[in-house]
């Protein structure tokens, strides 16, 4: 129960940061007389550090606990979290921003990863599905939140909403020992971390990141094409690295298995697919139809509740269908809902509206149980932590890539966003074709690759 407890509120505490700063960065400019690129380098330099750094720390994790490594993450992250409450200049707000993705970057791979180790590749499903479901209501909630807090005490009170709570369970995790691992499984702490080989993804994951950014604001400039040519000749010495390498960062029980890639390749997908529609929507709600933040969180509050809704209902699915069937079927939705989003510059398609909210919300959000479920099944307890940071790296950058597109897109059609829409309702299609190779519901119960691990 602790393991579970630590994972949600983990996975929590990260999400409601992010919400939460969106509604506080207008006034954290006003206050500290920042400039627009100045408070977008907040959330830009969290980014870049969380991305950068996530599958070396589930790689730190595999060898050393993930419990070490996640009471470590939510210790520094709180500690950050409070001194940018009391930062004297939006500098000092962008440094500790990345000081906190460092911190953020260590936990987020073990609230998985301690999952892994906990329970049973049968019994996955509902704990996935239950700290789902609480990123949903912290993405719900976190806007209405934000709001009060900024409008009663100021954007710094946002910061200390999720201190007291992290402390605390960093340091239950820290005192809580591992368990042990199951017959069979091979520690993994005595060989040496493949130092080269996080330099290298890192580099490739700072340029990409970078580089997408930067697109929907200023275009592709030198600085953007650079960075992503950097990216990829990074990327390229990586994979030759890691081809030599005697203990590689990715290990290859992860490289070699299917169901993992295709999984990443549709949290990729319907991540962009997902956020992308939130932009746009955003955009129309306020810059179309007038309404203000707050009025638009609630236009967009379906999406949210769908999801929290759905995370339980998909763990019962998978279980009944296999992952193969319930991820096809959840795409399809998530296409749909975006589809229907399309009539939403239209003042009198509330309900039409609510409508796509609700599938967009119920389609992503069990695709993400079930690509997530995949993902950390699918291999050894030994690498738990690199199958979470995998898991988190692609929840990152797909909705980069979302936004970045969807930036693009709009200004191509004059900001029309029935054609942006459509588009990215391709893009979450784009992910069927990856389906057929997940499990079905036979190799869903046969999946284990070690034995069963205690439960917490």
């Amino acid at each position: 129960m602790v393991t579970l407890t630590a994972s949600v509120v983990g996975a929590v505490i990260v999400a409601l940061d992010g919400t939460v700063l969106t509604v506080a960065q207008p006034a954290l400019r006003r206050d500290l007389r920042a400039s627009l690129i100045q408070v977008q380098w907040t959330s830009t330099g969290y980014l870049i550090a969380v991305a950068s750094l996530l599958v070396f720390a589930g790689r730190l994790g595999d060898h050393h606990g993930h419990r070490r490594v996640f009471a470590l993450g939510m210790t520094g992250f709180a500690v950050a979290s409070a001194a940018i409450g009391v930062a004297p200049g939006i500098g000092w707000v962008i440094g500790l921003r990345v000081v906190q993705g460092v911190f953020g970057a260590l936990l987020q791979p073990a609230t998985l990863g301690m999952l892994r180790a906990a329970y049973p590749p049968e019994e996955l499903g509902m704990p996935i599905a239950l700290r789902t479901g609480a990123i949903g209501v912290a993405a719900a909630a976190g806007p209405l939140v934000g709001g009060a807090l900024v409008s009663g005490f100021g954007w710094r009170a946002v910061f200390f909403l999720g201190v007291a709570p992290a402390l605390a369970m960093g340091a239950l995790a820290a005192f809580v020992p591992e368990p042990e691992r199951p017959p069979g499984s091979s520690p993994v702490s005595a060989r040496r971390l493949d130092l080269p080989g996080a330099g290298l993804l890192a580099t490739a994951l700072v340029g990409l990141v970078y580089a997408l950014v930067g697109i929907p604001d200023s275009g592709w400039t030198a600085l953007s094409t650079s960075a992503l040519v950097a990216a990829a000749a990074a990327g390229c010495a990586f994979v030759r690295h890691e081809r030599r390498a005697a203990s590689p960062l990715l290990p290859a029980d992860v490289l070699r298995s299917p169901a993992v890639g295709r999984a990443l390749g549709l949290l990729v997908a319907a991540s962009a697919a997902m956020l992308g529609t939130l932009f746009v929507s955003s955009y129309v709600l306020q810059d179309v139809l007038g309404l203000d933040p707050l009025r638009t969180a609630l236009r967009a509050l379906p999406a949210p509740v769908a999801m929290v809704a759905s995370a339980p209902a998909s763990a019962v699915l998978m279980r009944r269908y296999g992952a193969r069937r319930t991820a096809a079927v959840a795409m399809v939705v998530l296409a749909l809902g975006v589809l229907s989003l399309s009539r939403l510059a239209e003042a009198s398609a509330v309900v039409w509206a609510g409508m796509g909210f609700v599938l967009v919300g119920a389609g992503f959000g069990t695709v993400m149980v079930t690509a997530t479920a995949v993902v950390v099944r699918q291999v050894p307890v030994a690498s738990a932590g690199v199958a979470g940071a995998l898991q988190q790296t692609a929840l990152n950058v797909g909705p980069t890539v979302g936004v970045a597109a969807t930036s693009t897109l709009m200004t191509c059609t004059n900001a029309a966003p029935g054609p942006t829409l459509t588009a990215l309702a391709g893009v979450a299609l784009l992910g069927v074709p990856l389906v057929p190779r997940l499990p079905g519901r036979s190799e869903a119960r046969t999946t284990a690759t070690e034995g069963p691990a205690p439960v917490p």
